[in-house]
């Protein structure tokens, strides 16, 4: 049985992979990181994860969405300790793109590395448009 997809790809890995993937209502986020326009990863994980979300936010506006159509996240992190140990500063920018208490489900996992070297957190989202 074949779904019919619409699949949205930018950036530099465009043609590696998708950054987003819509089934019916449903779209599914690729990993987002930390990246600034230069290429560069932020320089520690808050403004990581404040650049992550700024990713995500650009591929939601694409199908008409925003933070509040999102019900699933996963972020992967080089170094949980470091993650906890930031961890207002780091949770009080994932409320701010919420807009306030976020009805998300999250998973935090601890990985190896990421795509990139100096690059501390990803964010992989689902959302229901």
């Amino acid at each position: 049985m074949s779904i019919s997809k619409d699949v949205y790809s930018a950036g530099p890995f465009k043609s590696i992979f998708a950054q987003a993937v819509k089934v019916d209502n449903t779209l599914y986020i690729s990993g987002q990181v930390g990246i600034k326009a230069d290429g560069t990863p932020g320089a520690d994980i808050v403004e990581q994860t404040q650049l992550a979300y700024a990713n995500i936010l650009k591929v939601l506006n694409q199908y008409g969405a925003s933070a509040h159509n999102i019900v699933d996240e996963t972020w992967f992190t080089t170094n949980m300790k470091d993650l906890m140990k930031q961890s207002d500063a780091v949770f009080s920018t994932r409320g701010e793109f919420y807009e306030g208490a976020a009805e998300v489900c999250q998973t935090v996992v601890e990985v190896n590395a990421l795509v990139m070297p100096g690059l501390l957190l990803e964010i992989k989202c689902v959302a229901k448009l």
